[in-house]
């Protein structure tokens, strides 16, 4: 176990978080002190220099004009920057020189050259290592003479270490601080996270309703909250409907199977009975009845589980309806009036074949004597529309006329044939297709039910869009 923590992937999210946050600030820390370290030094340095320069260059002057003895104290005392200043004659003699100053040459004058030399590297003095400004220049009886001025470069490495010292000494003290508020901060937000695991692993199918802990803070751990929260309403409202919808489809394959067994048990407790007539008028109806509901239930399924593989084909949507109009027409003595014009579509030839008889269907099940259906263009659309003369659909339930299953009071009847799946088959496949389904009433009483797709050329476009 204890080997097993040792390494970092082993960690928690707050020790790792810990350790990646001291890291930073340590490697941070490191970085910015030597870069301080560095600028200080040569700042002071420079400071250094600068003022050795300056020495150098009025005591040059003064001498230059009135010889050695012409400089007055102020240019030979010293400070924390100026540590020692000498005049060397040229035969090596120490003429004047600050308090503390050797009486011999700090320097070999011999090798210094002609001009200033200003910050020149380190030598062995007195003072230990220190730097030199220097300048050679001719007296007034045309002597020559050193001007030497000794910087105080031991004082800048003395600060600039006292300055490492101090960093180093902070450096464990942030680090520390850092690693602790980090662990403390994601510690306190991973309990959020952790009650939400709690929550979601207590939840099973059998109780839904339950939702996670949403935190007070407007962060990303109340925002997963939310979207759990909105994912598990998605995931109940899915288990629901799939309740029903097994629920619904058990009702309504009981009630065929239930007649076509009703029959048999008869027709062998009777075999005299198992007829023609009881095959024509009983079982086969029934069985018809059971298999186009399965078929519908297959389809459906299909459609929830792997969704509607619609191919984008041009379809002649004229054609298929006035193939679905002769159908009717055989099927049904019923007067079928119809008005057509050519219209194409990008589509499913089979699926809006479907949604074509399907709609049929529905409107034979209900009319009274009169079908009429109306295909035409209407600008960049195609509209569908296929009204009957029956009784109608109220207002407030032509919306829920395309759930599954659903079956108004004046179209329960078994004997008319409908398993309630046909107008929720059209919803989905119109909805795959990027068009509208809508039922509206019918001018001289009846339903409508009204396709609106988009004409074909137009509709490409929509489809790269729906796609992307």
């Amino acid at each position: 176990m204890r080997r097993g923590l040792a390494r970092p992937g082993n960690w928690g999210i707050s020790a790792r978080s810990a350790f990646v946050a001291a890291s930073v600030v340590f490697v941070a820390l490191g970085v910015t002190g030597m870069v301080l370290a560095g600028v200080l030094y040569r700042s002071m340095l420079s400071e250094v220099d600068n003022a050795a320069a300056a020495r150098v260059a009025r005591a040059a002057a003064i001498i230059a004009a009135r010889g050695p003895d012409g400089l007055d104290d102020t240019l030979l005392s010293t400070d924390s920057r100026i540590l020692a200043v000498q005049v060397i004659g040229a035969d090596g003699t120490v003429l004047r020189r600050s308090p503390g100053a050797p009486a011999s040459p700090l320097i070999p004058v011999g090798a210094l050259g002609t001009g200033p030399r200003i910050g020149m590297p380190e030598h062995d003095s007195p003072f230990g290592q220190i730097r030199f400004s220097a300048q050679t220049i001719s007296g007034p009886d045309d002597a020559q003479y050193t001007v030497v001025v000794g910087e105080g470069s031991p004082l800048v490495l003395s600060t600039v270490g006292t300055v490492v010292t101090a960093l180093a000494v902070a450096a464990p003290v942030v680090i520390a601080v850092s690693a602790a508020a980090t662990y403390l901060l994601v510690r306190r937000s991973m309990r959020s996270v952790d009650d939400i695991r709690s929550r979601v692993a207590a939840i099973t199918t059998s109780d839904l309703t339950e939702r996670v802990p949403v935190p007070d803070s407007r962060d990303e751990i109340a925002a997963l909250a939310v979207t759990m929260n909105e994912m598990l309403a998605r995931v109940e409202a899915g288990h629901t409907a799939q309740q029903r919808f097994v629920g619904d489809a058990s009702h309504e394959l009981r009630s065929p199977l239930a007649t076509i067994i009703s029959a048999l048990e008869v027709a062998q407790a009777h075999p005299d009975l198992l007829n023609a007539d009881l095959a024509e008028h009983t079982l086969m109806p029934e069985a018809q009845r059971m298999r186009s509901l399965i078929d519908d239930l297959l389809l459906l399924a299909r459609a929830d589980e792997q969704g509607w593989n619609i191919r984008h084909d041009d379809v002649d949507l004229d054609d298929l309806a006035a193939g679905e109009i002769e159908r009717i027409r055989r099927e049904h003595a019923l007067e079928v009036t119809a008005t057509i014009t050519p219209a194409r579509v990008t589509g499913d030839p089979a699926a809006l074949a479907r949604v074509l008889r399907n709609l049929l269907d529905n409107a034979a099940r209900h009319a009274t004597s009169v079908i009429e259906v109306d295909l035409r263009r209407a600008g960049a659309d195609v509209v569908l529309m296929i009204g009957d003369d029956g009784p109608g659909i109220p207002a407030p339930d032509r919306l829920r006329v395309f759930d599954r299953f659903v079956r108004l009071d004046e179209g329960r009847s078994r004997g008319a044939g409908g398993t309630g799946l046909g107008l929720a088959i059209v919803s989905e496949i119109v909805a795959a297709h990027l068009g509208q389904v809508r039922i509206e009433d019918r001018p001289g009483g009846g339903t409508r039910a009204v396709v609106q797709l988009t004409a074909v050329g137009l509709a490409t476009d929509q489809w790269s869009a729906a796609n992307r």
